[in-house]
């Protein structure tokens, strides 16, 4: 039920009907005009900009264009009670009680699926993927989270959603953890000092997998070369299971974990050559020095590359490196033609802020090897920065070199890790505030929404309740209070959240609304403490408009916080 859009494809309707009559000769398929919630100043349901929008390419005068739709809108659309002309050319658009008591039915009606656009695509959204050699730490937890809300907000739109983890289980950090792990079981195993080079893993977790390898098996591990392919296979494991308990913990679960390994061994990479090789995106040549090397000093090797310049990118990029051997990029783009094959209508990859040079080369790739039947979006996650007590914090490190998530969860539960890593658009850096999540006040976010929920509960506790059951108004019974008008105002505004956020993967509009709607809840709640008339029970009693009043409250709360996945208690 998005009345925004129902209402904005009455008018459009109409005044295409009228053009000439209104002297229209541009509408530009009425490009930039909306239809929204005015300003609470103005006692009015809707407001439009569309008179603002046609009067420039049509040469006309806003106000007096605004006087003719203004006509036409109230004798032809009955829901439009009342039309007011404002500022330079808007129209304010005042709803009946049939139209309102209607479009409120209809929301108590559709419940769960209230604000659901259904678009009834596929998609597989690319999260995480972080190298299986140690538990996740905090910088992928902000993705994580992400992805996984994208993914339910997806979802809650009717599309198919395929979340899935690409295993980095092959090349050299991969033999680097693997012979971390067979050091420490020869630091157990034999009392060997565990050798100190840079490119090996000091995390306290490799001495934990070399521990559990050390009690299932009976190997002598005298040799390295000899015990690798056992080593790699029970640590790989071992780690990417650590890294799935840490996703539980946050309340994520992928449905595919595809491997490097496996792409590589199937050599799907020759078939994405094979094919772009055809299409003529990819050449054997000679790539420019990089930025500030001279000719002088770059080795000019002939190998295979990818012309990602077709598609925006800066520079063309390497497939293979100066020995032959395929690059990371290759690898990459062959997990992509394995992407493309599965036949999704849309593929989106959750980046690290460390990929945004990234982004142009393997959209292109997607395009070059989808012959731009398929679409990659790439959204790149900034970086999370810790407080506590106003300055930067940083936490104890028994992983390693990093903060892992379990540590993070030891300070703060899963419910507001969830709604505080989507406080912020994913493109801009985000302050993680110890002191603020662990707040009991408006400063807290997502205790502030969930006391509204525990408020609304307290409400059906005092009138031995359970909830409001089968609700319904009348136009004749409509009576809302100017607080309960604003809820309502922003209760409509709820689809247009999920469509918009859908539309641009935004997420984190959902806990912005949500936070919205709670403190205009909180608001009124405090009023009754002023005002014996705004107090929400009298004589043991609520009124209908009341009733109906958090219902709809109820409804946005219990989709949103679906979509992020956070709890709603009943009591606090």
């Amino acid at each position: 039920m998005n009345i925004f859009d129902n209402y904005l494809e009455l008018i459009f309707k109409l005044i295409k009907n009228n053009q000439k009559k209104l002297g229209l000769k541009e509408l530009n398929e009425f490009k930039g005009i909306n239809l929204e919630i005015p300003p609470s100043k103005f006692d009015s349901d809707l407001s439009t900009n569309i008179c603002m929008i046609l009067s420039k390419p049509n040469k006309l005068e806003p106000n007096k264009l605004a006087v003719n739709v203004k006509d036409l809108l109230t004798n032809n659309i009955k829901d439009f009670k009342e039309i007011e002309i404002a500022g330079p050319g808007f129209l304010n658009i005042k709803l009946s009680n049939n139209a309102l008591a209607n479009i409120i039915n209809k929301i108590l009606q559709e419940g769960k699926l209230f604000g659901s656009n259904k678009t009834n695509l596929s998609y597989n959204i690319e999260f995480v993927s972080a190298n299986p050699t140690g538990p996740m730490h905090i910088g992928h937890c902000r993705g994580a989270i992400f992805g996984d809300v994208l993914s339910n907000l997806l979802k809650f739109n009717g599309n198919k959603v395929t979340k899935e983890y690409y295993v980095n289980d092959y090349g050299n950090q991969i033999k680097n953890f693997v012979k971390s792990v067979y050091l420490r079981i020869r630091e157990i195993k034999f009392n060997e000092k565990f050798k100190n080079e840079k490119d090996l893993y000091p995390g306290l977790y490799i001495k934990e997998i070399a521990k559990k390898i050390l009690l299932k098996s009976k190997i002598n591990f005298n040799s390295f070369n000899n015990s690798y392919d056992f080593l790699s296979k029970e640590s790989l494991n071992y780690s990417i299971e650590m890294i799935k308990q840490d996703l539980k913990k946050l309340g994520i679960n992928h449905d595919k974990f595809v491997s490097e390994k496996l792409i590589v061994e199937k050599k799907i990479l020759f078939k994405a050559i094979e094919q772009l090789k055809k299409t003529k995106h990819v050449e054997e040549g000679f790539l420019e020095p990089p930025k500030g090397v001279t000719d002088r000093n770059w080795k000019k090797t002939k190998k295979l590359i990818f012309k990602s310049t077709l598609f925006g990118d800066d520079a063309n990029r390497a497939l293979q490196k100066d020995d032959g051997t395929w690059t990371y990029f290759a690898n990459d783009l062959a997990y992509h033609y394995d992407k493309v094959s599965r036949k999704y209508d849309k593929l989106i990859n959750i980046l690290g802020a460390d990929h945004t040079g990234y982004i142009k080369r393997i959209e292109g790739a997607v395009t070059a090897l989808s012959k731009s039947k398929t679409i990659l979006e790439c959204k790149v996650c900034q970086l999370v920065k810790l407080f506590k007590n106003g300055s930067p914090f940083k936490m104890s490190k028994r992983a390693g070199d990093f903060v892992s998530v379990s540590d993070l969860l030891n300070e703060v539960n899963k419910d507001s890790i969830r709604f505080m890593m989507l406080n912020r658009s994913n493109d801009v850096e985000l302050d993680f505030d110890f002191d603020k999540v662990l707040e009991k006040s408006k400063e807290n976010p997502v205790f502030y929404v969930q006391y509204c929920h525990a408020r609304i509960n307290s409400i059906f506790r005092a009138l031995k309740i359970k909830n409001f059951n089968n609700l319904e108004i009348k136009d004749d019974t409509l009576n809302f209070n100017k607080y309960e008008k604003e809820i309502i105002k922003k209760v409509f505004e709820w689809p247009k959240v999920i469509k918009i956020s859908s539309k641009k993967y935004e997420p984190h509009r959902i806990p912005f609304y949500l936070y919205e709607i709670s403190t205009l809840f909180h608001s009124y709640w405090s009023k009754g403490n002023e005002d014996q008339k705004y107090r929400f029970i009298q004589k043991g009693k609520i009124n209908n408009n009341l009733m109906i009043t958090i219902q709809l409250i109820l409804i946005v709360l219990q989709n949103g916080m679906n979509i992020l996945d956070v709890s709603l208690p009943s009591e606090m």
